[in-house]
Formats: structure tokens, C-alpha cells, sequence
């Protein structure tokens, strides 16, 4: 990845404000965005962050329940991911706090990479070695672990994309960090359950744990394409630090500075920005924890679901991706913000139709590729407003709130999902999880006249 032609301090402090339209390119000018070092290196360390994330959701919501775990206690399993919306809690560690020995090698960045992405290798291979029939709660742990790992590997990823390429980059960086999560999220879906079924040999076998103990030590071994590239990516620039004088002081810069520099760039309107954040991906995340649980009560195999779901599906989220990161450039976020949230809640409808076919692989391609293509131009357009608010010189803090205010209320109310479930049944489910995404819409246009204050 080559170094932008000014220093990240000064450039992605100013980033260009969504909310009126990006200048205009030439086409050609906007493609080769793509080919440019630092958005193929997005490309590989999105596969590193992209990973973990259905390991210890979708993948393991499949296999608890081709385990025998009931609906309830898998949705409730998911309250693992809180992890992910709790992350602004330790962000200024990650941000500030230079790690002993590592720091003086790889930089502030790189080494918190590096050691999230350890912890990650390390849950997944004890994931691998447990049996939820035998041992649930080592399960839970292990996966937590994962999940925490996952979580500050986010932390310092996010910081370093905004910190490596100017403002008018960062559409683009979104895209392929996007490809890169989302060609992730095939090898841990599909790949995770196309290695079971190799491992049972076509076997209509209901639960062989050493299958799935392959599929997990596999994974494990995948994040050496993180490892690799954090290895070999460049430092950002390194912004100066003033030094604190004592704990209190680096406590109020660390911890009070970042959220306070917020609120006095936008004062009340920080609170709709917020709230905007907070709920705008709620149908695709409370929707998402039954999903894998619905593919197996509906009869469909693990081959069908690798295929479909964890293949098709998510090329058409890249799809996506690509479409939501392009247009966004050419004619501002806030508008694909509205596309994004008026199609990914209209698309849990047709989950809720899917759900009186019975096995249908037919129904379930055209369900499933509608609904990623609308996830996918969401994202892409979610992850550029969400980097357009941030200040660089608490980028790393300020990026981990705001992205943990994303998941913190869907995660908490997707918990209660598998209940819901088997009171109510999957079309009701599906109805409800596309009524949550009515407010967004409203959320969205309210913030569209909101203009961005990128300097304190």
C-alpha cells in the first residue's frame, strides 16, 4: 500500500461530508480507487476481520442446532457479539497505549493487530476442541474469547484505515474492506460447512463432533492471512501523543476527550446521529441470529446452505458492496443510506414468504440473493458515514463507539429471538424483524440535514 501524498493527520481529519455530493470523477477515475495499495491491503486484513464474526454467530448457531441445542438458548448464545458493542469500552487502550516489545517492532497499530489476532487463533482452536453436547459452557467461553478478540482486531483495523488513505478514499477503502469481510464470511459459512460434510463423507450423519473439530482447527489456521499482511503492511504516520502527567489526566484524554469532542461538534444533534447509528442495521442483525437455526429446521442440508446462503449470498453482498462504495462517490452517502435501509428491511419479507415453501432451494437462492445484494449496498454506505464522523486524532475511539452503538441494541434484542420464535414462529419473526427497520427510515432523512463537523 503506498503512502498517501500528505500525512494521514491531515487529511483524514477533513474528510468530505456525505451529506451533499462527492465531486465529480470519471468513471475510470473512481475504478482505479480499487487497484490502488491500499485498498488491496483493506482487501486481505477485511478477510482477517470478516472471519471470527460467524464463527461464534451463524457457523455456530448451524452447528448448535445440528447438535441438538434448542432455539432459545442459541439466540441467547448470541449475546456473545455484545462483545462487538461493547468495544468503545477498552478502544482507548487500543488507541493510545503503546504495547511492550511489539509496539517498538510493528507500531501502535500493527501490534494490537497482531495480538488481537492471536486470541483470536487461540479461542478458535479451543472452539474446535469442545463438544457443545458435552461441555456448553467451555463452549460459551471459548467463543467469548473469539468474540473479544474479534472485537479489538476491529479497534485497531478501523483506526487504521482511516489513517492510512485521504477522506475521498474512504468510500472506496469501505468497498473492498467490505469484500475482503465478506469473501471471509464464505470461507467461514460455506467453507466451515463443506469441510463438515467432506469429513462425514456424504453421510446424512444428524451430529459427528470431530467434523465440526476440523471445519474450527481450519479456520483457526485461515487468520494467517491477517497474521501475514499485518506483518508486512506499513505503520501509518505515527501522530504525536502529548504525555500525561499523571492517571487522572490520561484518563480524561483517553477516555473523556474522544466522546466530549463528539457532542461539541454537534452538540443536540449528536443524540440523532446516535440514535441513527444505533438502530440502522437492527432487521439484517436481529433477522441474522435465526437464520442458520431456520435453514436446518426447514430441512436444508449442509451442502444446500454452504452453497446457497454462505456462497451465492454473499458474492451478491460483494455485489453490493461494489454498487453501494461506487455510488456512494458519485452521488453522496446519506442518499444510499435511505436505499440501503428501505431495501434491507423489505428483504426480511421475503424471508417471512420463504418461510411457507418448505424446502425450496429455489425460493431460498432468490430470497437469499436479494437479501445480501440490499446488506451489501447498506454496509458499504454505513462504514463511510461512520468514518465521516470521526476526528483522526481519537479515530480509534470514536470509530469503536459508534460501530458498537451499531450492535449493541440489535445485538441485546436478537438475544430474545429463538424465544420469539417458538412462541410466534418463523413468519412472524421475519414480519417483525422488517417492521424494526420502519424507524430507521425516518432516522436517516432526519439526518440527512445534518451537516458534518469534522473539526472540533
Amino acid at each position: 500500500m503506498s503512502e498517501p501524498s500528505t500525512s494521514p493527520a491531515s487529511t483524514a481529519a477533513t474528510p468530505s461530508p456525505p451529506s451533499t455530493a462527492a465531486p465529480r470523477r470519471s468513471w475510470g477515475q473512481t475504478l482505479r480507487v480499487y487497484a490502488e495499495p491500499a485498498s488491496l491491503r483493506m482487501l486481505a486484513l477485511g478477510f482477517s476481520a470478516g472471519l471470527p464474526l460467524l464463527l461464534v454467530l451463524g457457523t455456530l448457531s448451524f452447528w448448535l442446532r445440528k447438535a441438538g441445542i434448542d432455539r432459545s438458548t442459541i439466540g441467547y448464545m448470541s449475546w456473545v457479539g455484545l462483545a462487538y458493542a461493547f468495544k468503545w469500552v477498552w478502544s482507548p487502550l487500543v488507541d493510545r497505549l503503546p504495547l511492550p516489545v511489539l509496539n517498538g517492532w510493528l507500531g501502535r497499530r500493527r501490534s494490537w493487530l497482531l495480538l488481537a489476532q492471536m486470541l483470536v487463533v487461540g479461542g478458535l482452536l479451543g472452539m474446535a476442541f469442545t463438544d457443545p453436547q458435552q461441555d456448553l459452557n467451555r463452549m460459551v467461553w471459548c467463543a467469548l474469547a473469539v468474540a473479544f478478540g474479534s472485537a479489538t482486531q476491529d479497534i485497531a483495523l478501523d483506526a487504521y484505515r482511516i489513517e492510512s488513505a485521504d477522506a475521498e478514499r474512504q468510500a472506496a477503502l469501505a468497498a473492498t474492506y467490505q469484500t475482503g469481510y465478506r469473501l471471509a464470511m464464505i470461507w467461514a459459512g460455506a467453507g466451515a460447512l463443506w469441510l463438515v460434510a467432506a469429513a462425514l463423507h456424504g453421510e446424512q450423519a444428524a451430529y459427528v463432533h470431530a467434523a465440526w473439530q476440523l471445519a474450527y482447527g481450519v479456520m483457526a489456521a485461515s487468520m494467517l492471512v491477517g497474521v501475514f499482511t499485518v506483518l508486512l503492511s506499513p505503520e501509518p504516520a505515527a501522530r504525536a501523543l502529548t504525555p500525561a502527567r499523571n492517571l487522572g489526566e490520561w484518563l480524561r484524554e483517553a477516555l473523556v476527550a474522544p466522546f466530549a469532542d463528539f457532542v461539541r461538534r454537534y452538540g443536540g444533534q449528536a443524540i440523532l446521529i446516535l440514535a441513527l447509528i444505533g438502530i440502522y442495521r437492527i432487521s439484517d442483525v436481529v433477522m441474522g441470529i435465526m437464520a442458520n437455526p431456520f435453514y436446518v429446521d426447514m430441512g436444508y442440508s449442509e451442502a444446500e446452505v454452504a452453497t446457497v446462503s454462505k456462497v451465492f449470498g454473499v458474492i451478491m453482498t460483494l455485489l453490493g458492496a461494489f454498487i453501494g462504495g461506487v455510488i456512494s462517490m458519485r452521488i453522496g452517502v446519506m442518499r444510499v443510506l435511505m436505499l440501503g435501509a428501505v431495501l434491507s428491511a423489505a428483504s426480511n419479507l421475503l424471508f417471512a414468504w420463504l418461510s411457507t415453501r418448505g424446502h425450496d432451494v429455489t425460493g431460498l437462492t432468490l430470497v437469499v440473493s436479494a437479501d445480501n445484494l440490499a446488506g451489501g449496498i447498506a454496509s458499504a454506505a454505513f462504514i463511510a458515514y461512520l468514518s465521516s464522523l470521526t476526528n483522526v486524532q481519537y479515530s480509534a475511539t470514536q470509530y469503536a463507539l459508534f460501530s458498537s452503538m451499531m450492535m449493541l441494541a440489535p445485538k441485546w434484542l436478537a438475544g430474545f429471538s429463538g424465544a420469539f420464535v417458538d412462541a410466534h414462529g418463523y413468519s412472524s419473526f421475519f414480519i417483525s424483524t422488517a417492521a424494526l427497520g420502519l424507524p430507521v427510515l425516518l432516522l436517516v432523512a432526519l439526518a440527512s440535514r445534518v451537516t458534518l463537523r469534522t473539526k472540533a
